[in-house]
């Protein structure tokens, strides 16, 4: 029989060393699992033990969660095949005439590729060596260069297809299809808002992101020549994600049908070799592998919270405040926030969706300013949009935000990790503004799987 500890207790026990143990550098996942078992033994019961096969088998055979390693492996593999390159040349000689025009473009390609491989890191280390050496080049504020190719690079995990909804949906049972279609208006939106406030700082002040010389621009003709290189990964967008939303396939065949696009685009830029593959093939069982121990981890962690009490406790604690449901819920934004100043994404769904989801179910949102409200069936959707909105601030905020070190480690010696940090803050501040718009407005998430889906 196991030590008996009031809920409270053991979750601070339970925080303190989760904390202990990532300050000491141990992996998020063992961190999480690790812990899981060891309270479990301790404040546990023989009966509890049966959790650890019976949390985990499921998640192991769970068919959505097929479609992570087939996404990574077609980030992996239009990485090698050099159409980032050709995206930011193509972009970049389209707007380059406009002042802020090669800071626009990255995020445009950002844009383009989070449509096309769904992962953060590549795009952001990627872009990093293309697009911020060009800026700087041309006499670009680094602030702002950074500040743009960052939020840019973390539209990744909301635009579809993405992982983070993938991971979502099968911890909220939510449709991915339904949730990959409520996340790309608000994707496009923050994608719209970041190169407003570029454009719009760049023409206030034109030191900030001078137009290039018109010796380096080209004509109408050379412009409407360059865009047939955006035929091949436009094409693969539209196939990859157009069959999800008209229902021709699942998500998951999706990813194999994207996958097999990926592999005819690598091979139209001649460079689908064995040495290709086999790199690609090493990164995705390296991410995937990440992704899945921090998921049997966290989901051991989380559920033997929840046995012991903590989800009620969480709930009252929270229902105690006597917030108004859209007060919870930014009470919750605020938390999610916080938590992702020092741990990644996976850690942040898998420890708060199982105790936050069922809470925001029980409470009615009848709308906010006089318009419309979500209905009760409409929230795991609607949370799950606003969740991975907030979580792209997790990658630009400081101490441990990953696009702030994924940018560091390709960043010109001149460039410090200081002028990094501020360039990210106007981007956070407008990453914010985004979820607040989400949560007023909750059309911009649920208008278009409605139109695909009918109401849910």
């Amino acid at each position: 029989m196991g030590l008996d500890a009031p809920v409270e207790i053991l979750g601070l026990l339970m925080m303190l060393g989760l904390a202990a143990l990532l300050t000491l550098g141990v992996p998020m996942a063992f961190a999480l699992g690790s812990l899981a078992c060891i309270f479990l033994f301790v404040f546990g019961s023989p009966q509890m033990l049966n959790m650890l096969p019976a949390r985990v088998f499921p998640f192991m055979t769970d068919y959505q969660l097929s479609a992570v390693p087939l996404f990574i492996f077609m980030a992996a593999i239009l990485e090698k095949a050099g159409i980032i390159e050709e995206l930011f040349d193509v972009v970049y000689k389209w707007l380059g005439g406009l002042k802020g025009g090669l800071a626009s473009a990255t995020v445009v390609v950002c844009t383009i590729l989070a449509a096309m491989v769904g992962v953060v890191g590549a795009t952001e280390v990627t872009m990093g060596m293309i697009a911020l050496p060009a800026m700087l080049r041309r006499g670009y504020n680094p602030e702002l260069a950074c500040g743009a190719l960052l939020a840019g690079g973390t539209l990744g995990i909301l635009i579809p297809p993405s992982v983070m909804a993938i991971v979502y949906s099968v911890v909220a049972q939510q449709s991915l299809g339904e949730l990959l279609a409520g996340s790309v208006f608000p994707g496009l939106m923050l994608s719209g808002l970041y190169i407003a406030y570029v454009t719009i700082r760049s023409y206030l002040n034109p030191k900030l992101g001078p137009a290039l010389p018109r010796e380096e621009r080209v004509g109408i003709v050379e412009k409407l020549r360059l865009l047939q290189k955006t035929i091949a990964p436009i094409l693969l967008i539209i196939v990859a994600l157009g069959v999800i939303f008209l229902g021709v396939a699942t998500p998951v065949e999706a990813a194999g049908i994207g996958t097999f696009g990926a592999l005819i685009v690598c091979a139209i830029h001649r460079r689908l070799t064995w040495a290709t593959v086999r790199e690609a093939s090493l990164a995705t069982l390296k991410a995937t592998a990440m992704v899945m121990w921090i998921f049997f981890g966290a989901t051991l962690f989380v559920g033997f919270f929840i046995l012991k009490g903590g989800q009620t406790y969480v709930a009252n604690q929270i229902l105690g405040t006597g917030l108004a449901p859209y007060g919870i819920v930014l009470l919750m934004m605020a938390i999610l926030f916080v938590l992702g100043m020092f741990i990644d994404w996976v850690g942040i769904l898998l420890l708060t969706v199982p105790i936050f989801l069922p809470i925001l179910k029980a409470l009615s949102f009848d709308g906010l300013l006089g318009f419309p409200g979500v209905a009760s069936s409409d929230v795991a959707l609607w949370y799950g949009v606003i969740f991975m909105v907030n979580m792209q601030m997790a990658f630009l905020s400081p101490p441990f935000g990953y696009s702030l070190f994924y940018l560091k480690s390709v960043a010109p010696p001149q460039v410090t990790m200081a002028t990094i940090i501020r360039g990210a803050i106007p981007f956070l501040i407008l990453q914010g503004l985004g979820v607040s718009l989400c949560i007023i407005f909750p059309g911009i998430v649920l208008w278009l799987p409605r139109l695909f889906y009918g109401s849910s």
